[in-house]
């Protein structure tokens, strides 16, 4: 009988897993707690909690030879660093490839995965989900977690004193979607990673001063 694999998240990670799984003879059962695949590479207007969040502008940071799967390149036409757009139709073009939806559970929340009593012979896991309201639990042989780790903003403000006085606006990026609220403002850019150049570079088109 073959061993049942529980897979969170149809991001990158998630949608290879499932693959994997199949093709070493694995029956992998994946939750998503949206309706879409995709993960982080799936643009919405607002913020889902639960899940991570990108900007309009996104696009890849590498290129699209070192972005793809080893077994299914971009499409020749795709620019050489690609939109999120895009990016999401290539991982939904893999699933379809792959046969990949069929293995996928959506709008299912995990609820909590924990430990077998018999776990110390069996090594299985009591997975417990929510669809629609309605919870259930299954027991699996092992489980996946594929829901990656850009989830929870991290923002301390107890390392910038005055900010409960301060009369202007501050959010992470994880909130930012679009540059046209930079217009016309003075703008602090915290940090010089991947999001804080891009949104940088996106505000000194708009607003009246930037500093990083």
């Amino acid at each position: 009988m073959a061993k049942q694999v529980a897979i969170v998240g149809t991001g990158v990670s998630g949608l290879a897993s499932i693959k994997c799984c199949l093709e070493e003879g694995l029956e992998p059962t994946c939750f998503e707690r949206s309706n879409e695949l995709g993960g982080l590479w799936r643009f919405t207007e607002n913020v889902e909690e639960g899940r991570a969040s990108l900007y309009k502008s996104v696009v890849s940071n590498s290129c699209k030879e070192m972005s793809c799967y080893s077994d299914f390149p971009f499409p020749e036409d795709y620019p050489n660093y690609v939109p999120n757009s895009q990016f999401l139709e290539y991982l939904k073009m893999y699933a379809n490839w792959f046969n990949l939806l069929e293995c996928i559970q959506f709008k299912t929340k995990v609820c909590k995965v924990t430990k077998c009593p018999d776990f110390t012979v069996t090594s299985q896991w009591e997975v417990v989900t929510q669809h629609e309201g309605k919870q259930e639990s299954a027991i699996f042989d092992a489980v996946m977690v594929c829901t990656g780790f850009l989830t929870n903003p991290y923002l301390p403000l107890d390392s910038f004193p005055g900010i409960n006085t301060f009369k202007g606006q501050y959010f992470h990026s994880r909130q930012y979607k679009h540059s046209d609220i930079f217009k016309d403002k003075r703008v602090l850019v915290i940090g010089m990673g991947n999001s804080g150049t891009d949104i940088a570079v996106e505000a000194s088109h708009l607003a009246k001063k930037i500093w990083i």
